[in-house]
């Protein structure tokens, strides 16, 4: 099994270094697919109540013979319950479908900006987590005008920012920004959703030097960006190639040409967090 390291959060939690996607790996099928992660070797396990999956992830994890201590699994509060009873509630909807304890790590999913609940989301957040309902907390596909916002507010720092990054759309500013602020940077799509960045020329001389797949090559990129990339398949092969990228480095020259494949407007639907919302 790949030995995966180590990632600390900035209240302590450890992470893999790379974690598993579930977005549409919903009902039988998806228990499957997510027991089948388990077995490969994934520990971190990532949902949302918008996912509508959180009871088919509960289920894997009773159904895995690994046990629940060592699993991270993770959720993610919908923009339509920001108000502050409504996240409280919602937090112990998405434990009862899965039928858990305690969530390790639970996100705000968008910050919705134009409905300006986002910091009332947050406190509920962090009351959960008095409670035991949640080991640490984070958001998804904020930007630095909100995380701003959030620690002056409040007083408490993320644990995580969950966006979309991958080599067409590199986020180096917000990269930066969360690493000043000692905030781990995930990376959702991070092989861009299937799209044309798996037959790129350039990432592909590189795959073909390491002899490595493309998907490998990108993935030990996001790594070495120091980004947490949540890679989904159902296919037991590409999770396995998913999982497997600590047997090799890129080099410096390398890194620079992924990195030179980023473009301010690369996000893969144009789901721009200061205008885009989720509900």
């Amino acid at each position: 099994m790949t030995t995966i390291p180590q990632k600390t959060l900035n209240d302590g939690l450890q992470l893999p270094a790379v974690g598993f996607g579930t977005y549409k790996l919903n009902g039988a099928s998806g228990i499957n697919s997510i027991l089948s992660a388990i077995d490969t070797g994934y520990r971190l396990l990532d949902s949302a109540f918008n996912y509508e999956n959180e009871g088919a992830l509960g289920e894997a994890v009773r159904r895995s013979s690994v046990s629940r201590e060592e699993l991270i699994i993770t959720s993610k509060l919908p923009g339509r319950h920001h108000s502050y009873d409504e996240a409280i509630t919602t937090i112990q909807e998405s434990l009862f479908r899965a039928g858990l304890d305690y969530y390790d790590l639970y996100l705000i999913h968008w910050p919705n900006p134009s409905k300006d609940l986002y910091v009332e989301a947050w406190q509920a957040l962090i009351d959960a987590q008095k409670w035991g309902l949640i080991r640490s907390i984070g958001v998804c596909n904020f930007l630095p005008e909100h995380l701003d916002r959030l620690i002056k507010e409040t007083g408490v720092t993320p644990s995580v920012n969950q966006v979309e990054l991958h080599p067409y759309f590199s986020q180096e500013q917000q990269r930066a920004y969360d690493k000043e602020h000692g905030i781990l940077t995930e990376s959702w799509s991070p092989l861009g959703r299937a799209n044309k960045l798996l037959q790129d020329p350039a990432i592909k001389k590189i795959a073909d030097a390491h002899e490595k797949s493309i998907p490998q090559i990108i993935l030990r990129w996001h790594v070495q960006l120091g980004a947490l990339p949540l890679p989904k398949s159902s296919s037991p092969k590409r999770q396995l190639e998913n999982l497997s990228l600590f047997d090799f480095s890129l080099s410096d020259e390398e890194m620079q040409t992924i990195g030179k494949l980023s473009h301010p407007h690369g996000r893969t639907f144009d789901q721009d967090p200061s205008r885009y919302e989720e509900f």
